[in-house]
């Protein structure tokens, strides 16, 4: 099965700049209409003409790579604007065509190579991070803070009111299920179709087996463990599946000592009742056990492992995009 990765068009960028190639960084900044790719994606050009990512799935890729030679010879980024037709944009899979307006950026000239090489060091240590451009200035920095509804909605884009465009680059999202039971096994297609990388956890090997999860990544290890190897931050969800707290519990207190971003645990109320007061019992405070989600899954009356497992996808979408 296909994993999520992040792209790698920052740092193909950067490695070509330093083989002395020279390389642009184009960026779709804004879009009317049914632009064939959202705001945020990028495309890379060497000065070699060799090129990485799109910004448009083809319509005006030509146009892009000789805006970016252009640019590469006096170091000034460029703002481009383009109309993809219909023809073209049905050419790419959609109905109508609309407008896109791309920022290219010469590595180097406009965007410092210190400044590339710090964003490529926060993509690679999985930390979400803001590239900001001041279009009227010039200036350039990275946020780590702030900007928390873009992070949260994956949506880089213009300021209200201001020409500083915001270029959000998260990490990938991860999922870690502990418990290779039933509804893992419809959660994980699922979840892969969402956009997640999924990883089971379960120490019985009779269910963490590679035959019940083909192509998947299993850990036969105790949950602590494993999650500890996996690691949690604030692109991660965690599910717990297995309803035995010597398996569930070691997992759920790793998590509430984390930034995972959401902790979901099966189970009826009265077992999230009497979950909630081991984790009391083990230290945590009532708003760290707020955070985990249980029973777990949205209430739409779900009935069988793979309706449950809807359930369980939904409420994590929930809580990556509205917080709660």
């Amino acid at each position: 099965m296909t994993t999520p990765v992040l792209d790698t068009i920052p740092e193909t960028a950067l490695a070509w700049h330093r083989d002395g190639r020279r390389a642009a960084l184009a960026t779709v900044i804004e879009t009317w209409g049914s632009a064939p790719r959202r705001v945020g994606a990028q495309l890379a050009v060497s000065g070699r003409g060799e090129i990485e990512g799109s910004v448009s799935g083809g319509c005006v890729e030509g146009a892009v790579i000789v805006e970016a030679l252009e640019a590469l010879e006096d170091g000034a980024a460029r703002e481009l604007e383009f109309g993809v037709s219909d023809d073209d944009a049905f050419a790419v899979g959609l109905a109508c065509g609309g407008t896109i307006r791309v920022l290219v950026e010469p590595v180097g000239g406009a965007l410092s190579e210190p400044l590339l090489a710090e964003l490529c060091d926060a993509r690679a240590a999985r930390t979400p991070v803001a590239y900001v451009a001041d279009l009227d200035t010039g200036a350039r920095h990275l946020d780590r803070v702030g900007h928390e509804t873009r992070f949260r909605m994956d949506r880089s884009g213009f300021d209200e009111g201001s020409r500083s465009f915001v270029g959000i680059h998260n990490p990938p999202l991860k999922l870690v299920i502990v418990g290779a039971v039933h509804i893992a096994q419809a959660l994980v297609p699922m979840a892969r179709i969402a956009g997640f990388d999924p990883a089971i956890v379960d120490p019985r090997e009779a269910f963490g087996a590679g035959a019940r999860f083909p192509g998947e990544t299993l850990l036969n290890d105790w949950p602590d463990e494993a999650v500890a190897r996996l690691g949690l931050d604030s692109r991660t969800a965690l599910v717990l599946l297995t309803h035995d707290p010597k398996l569930d519990d070691p997992a759920l207190e790793s998590a509430l000592t984390s930034q995972c971003f959401y902790i979901g645990a099966l189970g009826s109320s009265r077992t999230q009742a009497k979950r909630a007061e081991r984790m009391r019992q083990a230290g945590f405070s009532g708003d760290d056990i707020a955070r985990i989600h249980g029973p777990v899954g949205l209430d739409i009356g779900a009935a069988g492992p793979s309706e449950i497992a809807v359930s369980i996808l939904a409420e994590m979408i929930r809580v990556l995009r509205k917080g709660a």
